[in-house]
Parts: C-alpha cells; structure tokens; sequence
C-alpha cells in the first residue's frame, strides 16, 4: 500500500476500513470519509455517505459527486485488492451511465470489480447503489505509476 493512504478498521462500522489520505487538503478530502471492504479476491465494496454539500438542486447526489465517488472508488478498490501496493496510478478513462437518484444522508456503495490486471493496467467497472436503487455503472482504466525509488 502507498504511504500516502491508509486502510484503518473502524470501530463503528465492523468489517469496514476507512480510507485516509492523510491530507485534507486534497480533492478526495471533499468527499468526506470513504470506506472499504473486500467481497472476494476480485471484488471491493466502497462506502461513503453524501451530504448536503453533494447535493443538486433536487436533493440527490450531483453527478460532479457521483463521478468523484466513482474515480476514488476505483483506487480504494484497487488498494483493498492488493494491486496498488508500489505506488500511486492515473485514471486514463472513466465512462459512467446514470440511472438514478439517491437520498441525502443515507450510505451509497460502489461495488467495483478488478476485471483485468496486466503490468502497469488495470480495467475496472462497477455499480453504485443506494439500498438496492441503482444509482449508476462506471467503468474504468488504471495506470499504476512506477514504484518510488
């Protein structure tokens, strides 16, 4: 795992680790806590809670949120599989489709799954849900960076 993020058990949540940067001034900082967990060896589950400050105007999650959430899911997945362990990575392509709405201030989860790992790629999709509302499907493709020196 890099040094710059950190999985930490959360004793309010069991089974759930939450996600640190360490850094609250950064992009994902926005976000507010994010979580993970491993479904099997090529599944995560990625966790936040969107707030007020996520909202549009009609009380749902903004898709700007939405497609944040989804880029940092990508990475929190990738860390919790094991498949970022050297370093950091880039997104080179994120394609989402909505299909929904969500409610402010109830728990929305990404179901990210690892289809492929080759040497620095890895291709991504995954499904966001509120409850079992389907909120939106994403794909995307990871390029690792080098390992630090």
């Amino acid at each position: 795992m890099s040094d710059r993020y950190a999985f930490i058990d959360d004793p309010d949540l069991p089974g759930w680790k939450r996600w640190d940067n360490g850094d609250e001034t950064r992009f994902s900082a926005l976000l507010g806590p994010v979580w993970g967990r491993l479904i099997d060896d090529r599944r995560a589950l990625v966790r936040m809670v969107p707030e007020r400050r996520h909202s549009n105007l009609r009380d749902s999650t903004h898709g700007g949120a939405l497609l944040a959430f989804m880029d940092v899911a990508l990475f929190a997945a990738a860390h919790s599989l094991g498949v970022m362990e050297g370093g950091g990575a880039a997104t080179l392509d994120l394609s989402a489709q909505f299909i929904g709405t969500s409610r402010i201030g109830d728990p929305i989860v990404a179901e990210v799954e690892l289809l492929r790992e080759t040497g620095r790629l890895l291709f991504m999709r995954g499904l966001v849900k509120q409850d079992e509302n389907i909120l939106a499907s994403f794909t995307g493709t990871m390029r690792k960076s080098s390992p630090p020196k």
